[in-house]
């Protein structure tokens, strides 16, 4: 059973829509409380989140930006917000679909299965700069080829990837490889980080990993790749 979160505040609609998709065949979740709401959306681990764009305290633009840098859960928006330059910004950020208030329950059904089946497999996979990762088995997908990364190489990718324009610290990335920070000799950290960095470079992403002097690490664009 696919699961959905739906991000709105109007409690009315909420419920209608609750109601339809439960009986569309759904398992649903209603979002109602806004604090925090990108980390509890991501706990959810929905198949779909569905958005309004006019929330109480939070910009909806920025909720569906921060999902989409941290996850590859696809967002359907549904909003009373109409006007073109909405629908194009909202797209930019990352939504898979938009629709407008009000809206035929048979449209909005047809719209949330047809995301759903275009990112049927996709769970698993977090997006980098022209590659993506299967958080599962450590493949990578890059120039139309793939690689599996040794297992302390994929989870420390896989931090970075959901820690997107973000500063890892070092405890973080300990906790990613081994479950713990605790007794962790940095040596060891340093000699996995260096190597994740040799398999970068081999394959050329145009993403690198550097050091943040007295914070961690973070994931940035290369300004320099090589090009075969």
């Amino acid at each position: 059973m696919k699961h959905i979160a739906i991000v709105e505040d109007e409690v009315l609609m909420r419920e209608e829509l609750s109601d339809l998709l439960r009986k569309a065949g759904y398992r649903v979740d209603g979002i109602s409380e806004f604090q925090d709401v990108t980390s509890r959306l991501l706990a959810l681990s929905p198949d779909l989140i569905l958005l309004d764009l006019n929330l109480p305290g939070i910009n909806g633009f920025q909720l569906c930006r921060e999902l989409k840098q941290k996850s590859s859960v696809p967002v359907l928006v549904l909003t009373s917000r109409d006007e073109l330059h909405d629908e194009l910004h909202a797209l930019q950020l990352g939504a898979d679909e938009y629709l407008t208030k009000p809206c035929r329950k048979e449209r909005l059904l047809s719209r949330i299965a047809n995301v759903l089946k275009r990112f049927e497999g996709r769970a698993n996979l977090l997006e980098g700069n022209g590659y993506l990762l299967d958080r599962k088995t450590y493949t990578l997908y890059i120039h139309n080829s793939s690689v599996i990364l040794p297992k302390n190489q994929g989870k420390l990718l896989e931090v970075f990837l959901t820690h997107k324009n973000e500063i890892v610290p070092k405890e973080t990335l300990c906790h990613a490889v081994w479950g713990t920070a605790e007794f962790i000799d940095e040596n060891a950290l340093q000699v996995n980080l260096t190597r994740l960095k040799k398999t970068m470079s081999e394959l050329n992403m145009n993403q690198q990993i550097v050091p943040v002097r007295g914070s961690g690490y973070k994931l940035v664009i290369s300004l320099f790749t090589e090009r075969g």
